[in-house]
């Protein structure tokens, strides 16, 4: 059997000013699972990825993780509090809102400081080579480029070895080398991933399960990722579809943000 990781129960996220950003949202993540979250824009993905990520705290229903209720009080908790932020790394969908240290190196060393120093400096060293930082070290993040930008921001998280990562759309910035290379070491970790994205032909490479979030800030869909992108009304419903129709002798062809995929005679 499958050891639950999340368990969300009639969940509710309002904002200060009354408004829904969720709304009654039940869900269960597994460990290990990996969840492609889609929906149109202003849905609630990055809303649930921060709720995932306990940055933001559930206005009614409840919210736990490995069974523990997730809550501001249980969040008060050092031990927790610090194996939590560990264990659990988001990105946001714009890169400025995580970058805050001085240097590129001290910003992918942030998240390592209970780690021996050597064994620290070791992390940032790979990283920041692995993601072609390793020349902008001395440099501070705010003269890097959007795309750099983007793989500094997952530099910082994959250096804290993470086993759950809340991705906010992580390709939007990247070169199609890097958009390449993070698919396939998605795909070889043991590791629970929920990323949230507008690509939809990333989907089927990004996770296995998709979660649709309706404009009403609802679960409108959880299921195979495969039988969402095939399902064309569900598709139009939540405005993850258009159509567009176009003519070739007596077939009509609907396109999905600009591909192709149904069609009739």
């Amino acid at each position: 059997m499958t050891e639950s990781l999340y368990s969300l129960d009639h969940v509710t996220v309002q904002y200060p000013d009354g408004r829904t950003a969720l709304n009654e949202i039940d869900l269960e993540i597994s460990r290990g699972e990996r969840v492609v979250l889609l929906g149109a824009n202003g849905c609630g993905k990055s809303t649930l990825l921060k709720l995932l990520d306990a940055l933001v705290m559930p206005t009614t229903g409840r919210m736990s993780f490995e069974g523990r209720g997730l809550d501001p009080t249980v969040l008060k908790a050092r031990d927790f509090a610090a194996s939590f932020r560990r264990r659990v790394a988001l990105m946001f969908q714009h890169p400025e809102a995580m970058l805050f240290n001085a240097t590129v190196g001290e910003e992918i060393g942030f998240g390592l400081r209970h780690l021996p120093a050597e064994a620290a400096r070791e992390r940032v060293r790979h990283w920041a080579a692995f993601m072609r930082l390793d020349g902008h070290l001395a440099e501070h993040p705010s003269q890097l480029s959007g795309g750099e930008k983007q793989r500094l921001c997952l530099a910082c998280l994959l250096a804290v070895e993470p086993e759950v990562l809340l991705l906010d759309e992580p390709t939007a910035n990247l070169d199609p080398r890097t958009v390449g290379w993070l698919i396939d070491w998605l795909g070889e970790r043991e590791i629970t991933t929920v990323v949230a994205t507008h690509h939809m032909a990333l989907a089927p490479e990004l996770g296995q399960r998709a979660v649709i979030l309706s404009e009403a800030h609802r679960v409108a869909f959880d299921g195979a990722v495969g039988d969402a992108l095939g399902d064309l009304p569900l598709l139009l419903a939540n405005n993850l579809a258009h159509q567009h129709r176009h003519r070739h002798g007596d077939k009509e062809h609907v396109h999905v943000h600009g591909h192709p995929v149904w069609g009739r005679g």
